[in-house]
C-alpha cells in the first residue's frame, strides 16, 4: 500500500503520565501544541522549534483543553471547573533569554470562569463554550458565552441540557474522558474559525445532515454537537433551534472513544459524507446516507463492524483512521476497496460487511508501541503523513508515514455511482420542495393568525379605551317575553350583540351573560348567586349582530330587579383551535374579559299588561245577580259571617307637568300619557317590552297586569293640582296599587329608578322656593322621629307595628313631588 515503512522520531521527554488526568496532544495556535501528561501541568509545544515555550500549572488535574475560534484564548477543564488564559501570555517577550527555559505561569482561581464538577471534556463552537459534566443522576451539557472583554470574567450561563445515566449494569467507565464535536451542513463553517479547523469540528453532506439531524435543523443551518459518552451513547443536539433537546444518535454499548467523520468518495471533497464512530473494544459504525435507487433507499445507512482493541486514542485525516490499542499503532483505510467499506465497490459490500461485521475494518499495522494519545495529522508538500503522539512514558514523538503510491490513489469515478449521485440529488430536490410547500402553508397560517390576533388587538383597545358612561361599538341589546312551557310560565331575555366597530369579532370570542338578582337573600359566602351563560360565535362583521335567548326569571319568583352583565371573553384555545386537555397554555394566560354594558331587569319590565276591569253596567240579568248573591254568601261564611276582602297597598309619585314636558319634549297638554309610556319604553329601562295600549278616560290613564309574585296590579297616571304657598303646580302623579307589598315597593322602586334617570337627563334649573323645602324639610324630620321612636319602644311592646303603620299612611297620603 505505501512504500518504505514508519518512522518515529522522539522530541521531548515530559515524564511518567499521571493517573487523576487525561493525557492530551492538541493543537494550538500556529504550530504550538498544547500536551497534558494527565497531572495539573498543561505545556505549550512548538512544533516548528522543537522546543518547549510554556509551562501552565493549574489548580487541579486537566480533563481537556480546547482554543477559541480566534486563537486568543486557551480554555482548561479540571475536576473543579473551567479556567481560562490569554494566548499572548504564553509567547515569550524580546527580552526573554531562549536558554532561560520555558515560561512558567501558575493559574489561580482568578481566571475561573465556569464553576462546574466533574467536567469531562470542552467544546467551542464560535463565542459559545460547551462544557460536558457528569452528575449523580445524570450527563450534564452547559452553554457558556464567552467574555471577550478579561480573561477573569466569568462566562454567562445561556442553557443546559441533560441526559438520564444508565442503570449500573450497563454503564461502562464513567471516569474516562467524553468526547464533544461539532458538525456543519456543508462547508457552513463558522466565519471566526481558523484556516485549519481542529479534528473537533467537521463539514457533513447536506443530504447526510439532513436526514440524520432532520429538515428543520438542515434548513436552519444549525451546528449540531455531538456527545459520545463513556456509556457507549452517541447523542446529538442542534443549537439553533427552539426547545431543542439531547436526543441518542446511536449506542455501541461500550465507552466511545472517538468520533469523526471522513470524505468516503472522491466527489465528497470538502465535506464528509460519512461519520465513525469508535468504542473502547474496538466496536465501529459508519454513518452515511443511502442510495436512493436501493430497496429502502433514502434513509441513513448505519454499518456496524468492529476492529481490534482496546481503542485507547484515535484521529483521523480525509479518509483514514489512525488509532492505538496500546501496544501498536494501526491506520484503516476508508478508501480502500480491501478494508471492506463501500468507497468504490458498491452497497453490496456493505450487506456482506452487515452479515460479517468483524470483516467490516481491515486495520494496517505501523509498528509504533505505546501510544497513548494522538494529535490531528499534517502534510507535508510531498504528501507525507506526520502524526504526533504521546506514549506511556510521557515522550512526544514523531511518526511519519511514507507517500503512497499513485497505484493507491483514487481512481476516477465509475459512471455507475455518476448516476447514483444524479438519482440523489433528484431525491433530495424532491424532498426539499415537499419540505418548502409545507413550509409554506404554515407561513400561510401564521400569516391569517398574526391578522386575526391584530383584529382582537384592536377589538381589546377599542373597548377598554372608553368610559362606562360612554356607548361601547360594540354592546347588548335585551328585550324581555313571557313564554309558557310545559304549562309553566317563565319570563326570557332576548340578548343581540351588536358589532357597530370597523372589526371583524372572528373565531375565539365567547358572549357571557351574568345574572344577578339584586334582592334575593345573601347566601353563606356573603354574595349574591348568580347564574352565568357563555355563548361561543364567530364572524361577526361590522354592523352585523347575533341574537341569544336565556330564562331570567320563572313565574312567581320575586327576585327582581335582575341585573344582567354582557361582556366578551377571548381564548386563546379556541383561537388555535387546541383541545383544553392538550393545550399547553395556562388558564389564566390563555383568556381575558372585555366588559361591554349590564341592562336592569325590574318589575315594570316583568309586568304582564292586561285589560283594564270593564264598568259595572247598572242592569244586571237574573242569573248575574243569583251568581253575585251565591258568591257574597260563600265570602261571608269563609269569613266568620263577614264578607272579607284583601287589604290594598299603594304608593304614589309626583311629577311636575313642567319638567316632563321640557324633559320628554312633549307639546303642550296633558304628559300623563306619554309618561306611562315612556316608563314603559326600551329608552328609559334599557329592556324591551312587549306592551298593548294604555287605556284613557279623559283625566287618567291605566295600566293594568299581574307582577312576577302573580299579584294584581294597577298603575294610574292622573293629573292633580296642587296647591303650594307660591302659586298653584299641575302635576302627574302616579299611584300604584296591589294586593301584593312586594310588588308596590318593586314597582315604586322602578318607577323612581326611571324618574332618576329623566332627572339626570333634564338637567333642571328650575328654582325652587325656600319655603317650600323648609317645610318638606319640617315634615321629614317628623317622621324620622317617629320612626326613631317605633323602634326604641320595642317589638316586644307591641307598639312598634301601629307607629310604623302611621309613618308609612303619612307617607302615602304626602307623596313626594318631584319638580
Amino acid at each position: 500500500m505505501m512504500e518504505g515503512r514508519c518512522a518515529a522520531e522522539s522530541w521531548a521527554e515530559f515524564g511518567l503520565l499521571g493517573k487523576s488526568g487525561t493525557p492530551l496532544v492538541k493543537c494550538g495556535t500556529g504550530t504550538d501544541v498544547f500536551i497534558c501528561t494527565g497531572g495539573e501541568e498543561v505545556y505549550v509545544f512548538t512544533a516548528q522549534e522543537k522546543t518547549l515555550r510554556a509551562v501552565l500549572q493549574m489548580p487541579a488535574a486537566v480533563r481537556d483543553v480546547v482554543v477559541s475560534h480566534d486563537e486568543q484564548l486557551l480554555f482548561v477543564a479540571c475536576w473543579s471547573g473551567v479556567y481560562c488564559v490569554n494566548v499572548q501570555l504564553l509567547v515569550p517577550s524580546f527580552s526573554h533569554d531562549a536558554g532561560s527555559g520555558p515560561t512558567e505561569l501558575k493559574i489561580s482561581t482568578e481566571c475561573l470562569v465556569a464553576v462546574a464538577d466533574r467536567v469531562s471534556s470542552l467544546l467551542v463552537v464560535g463565542s459559545v463554550l460547551l462544557t460536558l459534566c457528569r452528575t449523580d443522576a445524570s450527563w450534564s451539557l452547559t452553554l457558556y458565552q464567552i467574555q471577550r472583554t478579561s480573561q477573569s470574567d466569568p462566562c454567562d450561563l445561556l442553557a443546559s441540557f441533560s441526559l438520564p445515566l444508565v442503570s449500573p449494569k450497563v454503564q461502562s467507565d464513567t471516569e474516562s474522558r467524553c468526547v464533544l464535536v461539532c458538525v456543519y451542513p456543508g462547508n457552513l463553517m463558522p466565519a471566526s474559525s481558523p484556516p485549519h479547523p481542529p479534528r473537533s469540528h467537521y463539514p457533513l453532506q447536506p443530504l447526510l445532515f439532513r436526514r440524520l439531524f432532520g429538515a428543520e435543523a438542515a434548513l436552519s443551518k444549525s451546528p449540531v454537537v455531538l456527545c459520545g459518552l463513556p456509556d457507549g451513547r452517541l447523542s446529538f443536539l442542534p443549537l439553533r433551534i427552539p426547545g431543542s433537546r439531547l436526543r441518542i444518535l446511536h449506542s455501541l454499548e461500550q465507552s466511545v472513544v472517538f468520533v469523526g467523520a471522513s470524505a468516503v468518495m472522491e466527489t465528497d471533497a470538502g465535506c464528509a459524507g460519512c461519520l465513525i464512530a469508535l468504542g473502547k473494544q474496538g466496536r465501529a459504525v459508519l454513518i452515511r446516507a443511502g442510495r436512493a435507487g436501493l430497496e429502502g433507499g433514502g434513509g441513513t445507512r448505519f454499518t456496524l463492524g468492529c476492529v481490534p482493541g482496546p481503542v485507547e486514542c484515535a484521529c483521523m485525516d480525509q479518509s483514514r483512521v489512525y488509532y492505538s490499542t496500546g501496544s501498536d499503532l494501526l491506520m484503516v483505510d476508508l478508501w480502500d476497496g480491501s478494508s471492506g467499506t463501500a468507497g468504490r465497490q458498491g452497497d453490496k459490500e456493505d450487506e456482506a460487511s452487515r452479515s460479517n461485521p468483524a470483516a467490516f475494518l481491515t486495520p494496517i499495522s505501523l509498528n509504533v508501541s505505546g501510544v497513548v494519545a494522538l494529535h490531528q495529522p499534517t502534510y507535508s508538500s510531498a504528501g507525507e503523513v506526520q502524526l504526533l503522539s504521546l506514549s506511556v512514558r510521557g515522550r512526544l514523538q514523531s511518526i511519519r508515514l511514507p507517500v503512497r503510491t499513485q497505484e493507491d490513489s483514487l481512481s476516477k469515478r465509475p459512471s455507475s455511482q455518476v448516476g447514483r449521485s444524479v438519482g440523489d440529488i433528484l431525491s433530495a430536490i424532491g424532498d426539499i420542495c415537499e419540505r418548502a410547500s409545507v413550509l409554506k402553508t404554515i407561513i400561510r397560517s401564521k400569516n391569517q393568525i398574526l391578522k386575526q390576533l391584530n383584529q382582537v388587538m384592536n377589538i381589546s383597545f377599542l373597548l377598554s379605551n372608553r368610559s362606562e358612561s360612554d356607548l361601547k361599538p360594540v354592546r347588548c341589546r335585551g328585550s324581555v317575553r313571557w313564554s309558557r312551557l310545559l304549562q309553566r310560565d317563565s319570563l326570557n331575555l332576548t340578548c343581540v350583540l351588536e358589532n357597530l366597530s370597523p372589526f371583524i369579532l372572528e373565531r375565539g370570542w365567547t358572549l357571557s351573560v351574568t345574572v344577578l338578582p339584586l334582592s334575593c337573600p345573601l347566601e353563606a359566602g356573603g354574595e349574591a348567586s348568580s347564574v352565568n351563560y357563555s355563548f361561543p360565535f364567530s364572524g361577526l362583521g361590522p354592523e352585523e349582530s347575533v341574537e341569544v335567548s336565556l330564562p331570567v326569571a320563572a313565574a312567581g319568583d320575586a327576585s327582581f330587579p335582575v341585573t344582567v352583565t354582557f361582556s366578551l371573553l377571548f381564548s386563546l384555545w379556541r383561537f388555535l383551535g387546541q383541545e383544553e386537555a392538550t393545550a399547553p397554555l395556562d388558564l389564566q394566560s390563555a383568556c381575558f374579559s372585555l366588559p361591554l354594558n349590564t341592562l336592569t331587569v325590574d318589575w315594570l319590565d316583568a309586568l304582564r299588561l292586561s285589560d283594564p276591569p270593564a264598568p259595572a253596567r247598572s242592569s244586571s240579568s237574573p242569573a248575574d245577580l243569583l251568581q253575585g248573591f251565591i258568591s257574597s254568601r260563600q265570602l261571608r261564611c269563609r269569613g266568620g259571617g263577614q264578607a272579607s276582602r284583601p287589604e290594598e297597598y299603594s304608593a304614589r309619585v309626583r311629577v311636575s307637568s313642567e319638567l316632563l314636558r321640557d324633559a320628554l319634549g312633549l307639546a303642550p297638554g296633558s304628559p300623563r300619557v306619554s309618561l306611562l309610556e315612556w316608563l314603559l319604553s326600551e329608552g328609559c329601562g334599557g329592556v324591551k317590552m312587549e306592551r298593548k295600549g294604555i287605556k284613557t278616560d279623559g283625566s287618567s290613564s291605566v295600566i293594568c297586569g299581574s307582577a312576577p309574585d302573580n299579584a294584581t296590579v294597577k298603575l294610574t297616571a292622573e293629573e292633580v293640582n296642587v296647591e303650594e304657598k307660591t302659586k298653584p303646580l299641575v302635576t302627574v302623579e302616579v299611584q300604584v296599587k296591589s294586593s301584593s307589598v312586594a310588588a308596590v315597593c318593586g314597582l315604586h322602586h322602578a318607577v323612581m329608578r326611571r324618574i332618576q334617570t329623566l332627572l339626570q337627563k333634564a338637567g333642571s334649573s328650575r328654582v325652587v322656593p325656600t319655603a317650600d323645602l323648609r317645610l318638606a324639610l319640617q315634615q321629614a324630620e317628623e317622621q324620622r322621629g317617629q320612626v326613631w321612636e317605633a323602634s326604641s319602644v320595642g317589638v316586644s311592646s307591641g307598639q312598634t307595628p301601629p307607629l310604623l303603620l302611621r309613618v308609612y299612611q303619612q307617607l302615602r297620603d304626602g307623596p313626594l313631588l318631584i319638580l
